[in-house]
């Protein structure tokens, strides 16, 4: 039986610092005691599947190095299935460097080299879903292409960091942040993008808007799915587990709009914690948040 979804990019062991201020050139600036956790876009939504009770395996390439070994230890603690993550000597691990700024919210990330797997490493016909970062987009988008290798297996994209030459003709769907929509189609109507997103070939189309939820194109219809309030640590990741989220979703055989609806509630939870990972929560956990919400829409206080 293949699985719900292979997760294709990258996947990183970030180093986080939190300070007051983001330092300007030449400055030094006091931060908290550093925090070490993985990360990556396309290995954080696959935690995030695994985490919600998906069937996801992780497609990328490690180094054989402490780095490397850490993230494979992280995939197989989280039952990520890690038949497609290489390893290759001589590589580095991507490894990044995140700057967390409490006053206004901000940060920069400094990463090392990112690694795409092949095409002919993409195991396109072994998931229902592949979920694409920008790194794996190019390789995954092949093995789709391919025929009976992609035989199948349906094509999501992570676009919230810029793709250059994007092509989204095979692309199930396309999943860009409203700055990205907004940059690769020349406007800022969000309707406008999502509606030109898919006349460049997207099967559908999310948006996402960080703190005010998402946009939902499915067809000819646009939704604006409401975001959920929780106290915030860090926002580092959220994008990454919305992506996760969202998957698991459509395979539990949710609507566009239900998925994103969930997706929203985990990403809320995941900025619980500094890391983009720890705070990742479980379906119930999740399904909680998503009860309280109706209840507190709806007015209903009937305890079942």
């Amino acid at each position: 039986m293949p699985l719900d979804v292979i997760c294709v990019g990258t996947a990183t062991v970030d180093t986080i610092a939190v300070v007051d201020r983001m330092p300007a050139a030449d400055d030094r600036v006091v931060a908290e005691p550093f925090v070490t956790a993985c990360g990556g876009p396309a290995a954080t939504a696959a935690v995030a599947l695994a985490r919600l009770g998906a069937r996801v395996g992780f497609c990328g390439v490690v180094g054989d190095d402490d780095a490397g070994r850490l993230v494979r230890a992280g995939f197989e603690h989280e039952g990520v299935d890690t038949t497609w993550l290489r390893t290759v000597p001589g590589v580095a691990t991507t490894t990044s460097l995140v700057i967390a700024a409490r006053s206004g919210s901000t940060r920069a990330i400094v990463t090392t080299a990112q690694h795409a797997p092949s095409p002919d490493d993409v195991p396109a016909g072994a998931a229902t879903w592949l979920h694409a970062d920008q790194t794996g987009y190019r390789s995954a988008l092949a093995a789709v292409r391919s025929g009976t290798r992609g035989a199948g297996s349906r094509l999501s994209l992570d676009a919230g960091n810029p793709i250059p030459g994007l092509d989204l003709a095979g692309v199930d769907l396309y999943v860009p942040t409203t700055a990205a929509l907004a940059r690769e189609f020349g406007t800022d109507d969000v309707d406008e993008g999502l509606c030109a997103a898919a006349k460049a070939g997207a099967g559908a189309v999310v948006a996402t808007a960080g703190s005010t939820g998402s946009h939902v194109l499915d067809g000819d219809d646009v939704t604006v799915v409401a975001p959920f309030r929780v106290d915030v640590a860090s926002t580092i990741g959220a994008g990454d587990v919305f992506h996760g989220a969202l998957l698991a979703g459509l395979v539990g055989g949710g609507t566009l709009a239900e998925a994103a609806r969930l997706a929203n509630a985990v990403a809320a939870l995941s900025c619980r914690a500094l890391d983009g990972r720890s705070a990742i929560p479980s379906r119930a956990e999740a399904d909680a948040l998503l009860l309280a919400q109706h209840r507190h829409d709806t007015g209903d206080t009937h305890d079942e």
